[in-house]
């Protein structure tokens, strides 16, 4: 499954312009909302704080904005209803699938739901500390790598980084960390050499300012066999070349990749209601906090995602419409998401009966998962 970017026309994106003038009466969300985000200092976390000013302003929302440190610690705030939204990152790609931590018995693919995204000018790339001697991704072999417990999203992104270059953990030294915040103080402090970051995220300038200092070796576009080693580690990635982020800029870009981040989701259940008015008031807000950063710009219309790995909800769905951005190419690329998850689902109920250890039971699970996809038609992405 090669997943693509898919942005929405200059023409659309004057048809919602023109929507976006709707007065702060149109939209009905409650006192208080509660999303969770990455760490306290992340690019996720940053930009939801904004966002949360700007509806604070406009409509005298509190947007509570909880911190997690990993995909699990931000995903379980959302099924147990203490949040109605998750700013998430390539994790919700993860729990939809039900592989890695989220194919283990108390969670299962998850029917998680596309709100709004951002694809801003940065990438989600590998970042080394410039005192490591490496240049490009072939020359991490040997160094120290950090990955986070937890975190597949985090930990995936290294293994493809290393893919590119047709490399594997085996070939470098993998140091563990219960955070993504724990992985950077370790960049700062010298105890790793290369680990997975936003290019706009805070940590990184931390980096930068230290007297490491920081880089990002390229993965070249034209290169296609490094590329189709990282789109089977990670399928979820796609060239993107960053014009923003930390020692980043249009005089010296960052030919390497990325996805959409950070994604506003929610559960498949969530009030269609709450939905619509949520990615409404997002939306027509940014003129109010697009400034806040550059990486904001991601927010924009002619910056949103509406074909990835994960369908939407119907009230975004229906939001879209009427904005008159969604087409019925999205339509049906969507419907055939939301196939997918329903297959997903009724593999996961052939497991709940079965006695089996942890690891037995995700290796079952894998086989029971990539069955039920293959005999549909669809890519499993992984087997085991």
């Amino acid at each position: 499954m090669r997943l693509k970017f898919s942005s929405i026309t200059v023409a659309s994106a004057m048809v919602l312009g023109a929507a976006s003038v709707a007065s702060a009466a149109d939209v009905k969300l409650p006192s208080t909302i509660a999303w969770s985000a990455y760490n306290t200092g992340s690019t996720g976390y940053n930009q939801s704080v904004a966002i949360g000013k700007a509806l604070k302003d406009a409509y005298g929302v509190d947007l509570r904005v909880v911190p997690g440190k990993n995909d699990i610690s931000r995903m379980a705030p959302l099924r147990n209803d203490k949040v109605q939204f998750v700013n998430n990152g390539a994790g919700t790609y993860f729990a939809s699938e039900g592989v890695f931590n989220f194919g283990t018995k108390g969670w299962g693919p998850q029917k998680v739901r596309m709100v709004i995204s951002a694809t801003s000018d940065g990438n989600v790339s590998l970042a080394v500390a410039a005192d490591a001697g490496v240049k490009t991704m072939a020359d991490l072999k040997g160094k120290r790598v950090a990955v986070v417990r937890s975190s597949p999203a985090l930990t995936i992104g290294a293994e493809a980084h290393l893919a590119f270059a047709g490399l594997t953990f085996d070939d470098v030294e993998v140091v563990e960390f219960g955070g993504y915040g724990a992985s950077w103080k370790a960049m700062v402090n010298g105890q790793v050499d290369a680990a997975i970051a936003s290019t706009t995220s805070g940590p990184t300038k931390k980096l930068e300012a230290s007297p490491r200092g920081i880089m990002w070796p390229d993965m070249p576009h034209d290169d296609k066999e490094g590329w189709a080693r990282v789109q089977k580690v990670a399928p979820y990635y796609v060239p993107h070349t960053a014009t923003l982020g930390t020692g980043i800029s249009k005089e010296n870009p960052s030919e390497a990749g990325g996805y959409p981040y950070p994604m506003l989701i929610t559960r498949a259940d969530q009030n269609t209601d709450l939905v619509y008015n949520m990615v409404k008031a997002v939306h027509v807000q940014y003129d109010n906090y697009k400034d806040v950063s550059p990486e904001m710009k991601g927010w924009s219309t002619e910056n949103q995602t509406f074909k990835w790995a994960v369908p939407y909800h119907e009230g975004a769905v229906t939001y879209w419409k009427e904005a008159g951005v969604w087409t019925d190419d999205m339509e049906a690329h969507n419907n055939q998401l939301l196939k997918r998850q329903d297959v997903l689902a009724a593999a996961w109920e052939t497991m709940k009966d079965k006695d089996l250890g942890k690891d037995e039971f995700l290796k079952e699970w894998m086989k029971v998962r990539a069955a039920a996809l293959e005999a549909e038609g669809m890519n499993p992405v992984w087997k085991e």
